[in-house]
């Protein structure tokens, strides 16, 4: 059986890096468009035109509307034609970039992400998820490539929502806990084959990182500074995540995550704050799962902040019916929980997901939080 690993071409990460920008262009094309919205324009308007303009550069922009659809990336990947673009630049999120990744993909350009914040692992993927018009998930598509460059200016992301910073956290921790449990079936990965070594071993260290250095980072970010465990959390978060997770595989733990999008209490919720949801429920429903070790992640994700509870999640009175969904899916042809090694059932799912709630309750008590009540 082959492994496969797959990665961005070019990672650049540092301290005003933006400024480089149109250096970064100009090895892959001569015509960029930009998709970003007005508030990304806002804080990095100035410095990516200032930086084109010193490559000789001309711009076109395109402005983000909101969501990760398929038409609007038919939309985007229209404008970039009509522009005459070769490179597509997305800057902004992930629902941006990912937007952009398939716009790039139809358009026929090469690709920058930029992004700005670093709330998930999108940024080096080749991969899309995919939303409907209301921001209900449809699923995911992969791409024949990942983005050329990734550029992350940490001076960007160190003055970006705090609360974004700690949902990175969220989506990276998962990286290890799912590639762990994907690789003890062989499950195939992103780019079509079992996971590498390299992949596993980026999976531990963002693991071990955010352990390390995560709660430090945080508060820095919290009085906007750049220190270097801001630095390592930001690596973390957006390449070890973004490689250990489209090489190593995914599970239970972003199953959940994507079907809870579709509570619409949950639509003001960062996606790295549902995927923390769906790693306790993972962490509850593995046979293997050591206690302590879960413990732990639950102590971890209370002291950043990150969702452990119904309650957190907006949806504090949901019932077993209401979760039933849920398990349904997870437990049906074609889902992420089948990279497990063990059955899955939509009963057990439903269970994990209850008893991962009650724990949070449990474990915010005794962090000296206020207390949710449990659902179910």
């Amino acid at each position: 059986m082959k492994t496969v690993l797959i990665t961005p071409n070019k990672y650049v990460q540092g301290r005003g890096v933006l400024n480089e920008l149109g250096d970064y262009v100009k090895m892959l094309g001569e015509k960029p468009i930009i998709l970003w919205s007005p508030g990304i324009r806002g804080v990095i308007g100035e410095t990516v035109r200032a930086s084109l303009e010193r490559a000789d550069l001309p711009l076109s922009e395109v402005e983000f509307r909101g969501e990760s659809t398929r038409a609007e990336a038919s939309r985007v990947a229209t404008a970039a034609k009509e522009s005459g673009a070769d490179v597509m630049i997305g800057a902004g999120g992930g629902k941006a970039l990912d937007t952009a990744k398939a716009a790039a993909v139809e358009a026929g350009t090469k690709m920058i992400t930029c992004p700005t914040i670093a709330s998930n692992d999108t940024p080096t993927s080749a991969a899309t998820v995919w939303y409907d018009e209301e921001g209900n998930f449809e699923g995911f598509e992969c791409w024949p490539f990942n983005p050329d460059v990734v550029l992350v200016d940490s001076l960007v992301v160190a003055h970006g929502p705090v609360r974004a910073f700690a949902s990175g956290m969220g989506d990276a921790l998962a990286t290890w806990v799912e590639a762990e449990a994907a690789y003890k079936t062989r499950a195939i990965n992103l780019g079509g084959g079992v996971s590498t070594v390299a992949a596993m071993t980026l999976a531990r260290l963002a693991y071990d990182n955010l352990m390390e250095y995560g709660l430090e980072a945080k508060r820095a970010v919290e009085h906007q500074l750049l220190t270097p465990a801001v630095e390592k959390i930001i690596e973390t978060n957006v390449l070890h995540s973004g490689l250990g997770f489209e090489s190593g595989g995914l599970a239970t733990a972003h199953m959940v995550a994507n079907l809870l999008s579709n509570f619409p209490e949950c639509k003001d919720i960062m996606h790295g704050e549902k995927v923390s949801f769906g790693v306790i429920t993972q962490l509850c429903l593995d046979e293997d799962t050591d206690v302590e070790e879960m413990y732990a992640i639950y102590d971890f994700f209370i002291a950043v902040g990150l969702p452990v509870t119904f309650a957190e999640l907006n949806i504090g009175k949901v019932t077993r019916d209401d979760l039933q969904a849920v398990g349904d899916i997870c437990a049906g042809d074609g889902s992420l929980c089948a990279n497990h090694c063990f059955e899955i059932t939509s009963d057990g799912v439903v269970d994990a997901m209850l008893a991962a709630d009650r724990l949070g309750c449990e474990r915010l008590t005794a962090a000296g939080r206020s207390q949710s009540t449990p659902a179910g």
